[in-house]
Parts: structure tokens; sequence; C-alpha cells
């Protein structure tokens, strides 16, 4: 897909800010939406159904934290690139974001080329490539092991007869897991099938997720060794 087609939906309380990065992204030939507040985000979201959604966390009336687990909530969104903008150090807005959802951060102040760099580092994970090892079985949209069935199509997953969409990256990390039952994945794997060998996040990105996961689907599941990585048990 050419830069053109892509859609990148900006959030941000700050109109100079908004201004600076929309006219970086248009000059590559992205199209740029921009809302300046969560609630406003969540409608422009679900009507233009962009490729990637960029948070400021602090803003008024709805927070990006609070947007961003909205969002996860929708089904139609679930495709979509979710990253926040953090000052550099904050690393309570970096876990606060993955735990609602969201794909990776981007740190601010941000040099015009390095932003355009990341956003199609970002947009790259849209395609095919960072869901190919969640597909144990070839020809089929959904897969069952145990009490737990994963559709792939709608990102949603099933615990006795219980259904629940789940964030992006957290579906990935299951489907990857549960490609191969007992098989231990290294952190290093993980992290290069998840997120890609171009993005880099920090050291606690997958014990958030994992967590997450275990809230949801139970501790029985997902097992850690320690030092080395995860497994999936029936």
């Amino acid at each position: 897909m050419s830069d053109e087609k892509y859609k990148i939906l900006l959030v941000d309380d700050e109109v100079d800010i908004l201004e600076f990065i929309s006219y970086n992204l248009e000059k590559e030939g992205f199209k740029v939406y921009t809302a300046q507040n969560g609630a406003e985000a969540i409608k422009i979201a679900e009507k233009k159904l962009p490729h990637l959604i960029i948070l400021d966390v602090m803003m008024p009336e709805m927070d990006g934290i609070a947007a961003c687990e909205e969002m996860r909530k929708i089904p139609a969104l679930q495709g979509s690139i979710i990253a926040f903008l953090t000052a550099r150090g904050e690393d309570y807005s970096q876990i606060a974001g993955f735990e609602a959802g969201a794909d990776d951060y981007i740190t601010k102040p941000i040099r015009p080329k390095v932003l355009v760099s990341r956003v199609k580092a970002l947009l790259k994970r849209t395609g095919s490539s960072s869901t190919a090892a969640a597909a144990p079985v070839e020809n089929s949209n959904t897969v069952t092991i145990g009490d737990l069935v994963i559709d792939k199509e709608r990102y949603l997953i099933k615990m006795s007869n219980e259904e629940m969409v789940l964030p992006r990256k957290e579906f990935e990390l299951l489907s990857l897991l549960v490609s191969k039952p007992g098989k231990v994945f290294t952190r290093e794997e993980i992290y290069y099938s998840v997120w890609g060998d171009n993005v880099v996040v920090g050291d606690r990105t997958i014990d958030v997720h994992i967590r997450k996961l275990r809230e949801k689907i139970g501790n029985d599941h997902i097992k850690t060794l320690k030092g080395i990585g995860y497994k999936f048990v029936e």
C-alpha cells in the first residue's frame, strides 16, 4: 500500500503539536485526521477507520488512556495500530498505555524525519507480516485448543462460551503462543514475531501483555520459564 492510502488520526489538545505533526505527515502523502480530545477521537475513528492512531496521554474531556481502552472495545478498530505520544522518561505513561491496549509509543519532542520514520515503521505492522505466526490451521478463521477458541478474523477469543475482544498485540501474542502448544518461545522470538525487528519496545512490554492475557484467560494456560520466555499449555 502506498503512503497516500494510509489514514492517520492524530489526537492532542495542543493545536501547535497537531499542526506540526499533520504538516510533516501530509507532506509525505498520508491522509491525516485530527481530534483534540479522546471523545472526539473515538467518533472520528469509528467513522474513518484509520490505520494508525497517535494519542496524547493528557487531554481534557477524555484522556488518551481512556480513549484507547474504548477504541479497543470496537471490533472495527481492532486492526488499527495505536501509539501514544509520551515525554522522554515517562515510563508510567508507557506502561499505562500498553495496559490500555496500545501497540507502541512515540517519545516527544521528536524531529520531523524521525517522526516520519517511526510512523512508516508502525504502518508496516498493519500488513500480514506481523500476524503470520498466528495461523496454526491454514485455511480456518478459528483455532480451538482445549477450552479456548480463537477467532482470527474478529480478534475474538471465547472461554467457557464467554466472548472477549482482545487488543491487537495481546491477540497476536496469544496466537503466537497457541500456534505451538508446549513450545517455549524466548523473549527475543516474541519481540520479533509480535512487534517486529524494526521496533524498539520497553523491557516490561511483554510482561505487561502476558499479565493482561492471564487476567482474561486465567493463569493456567501461560507458563513462565524464568529467564527464558513463555509457553502455552492446555
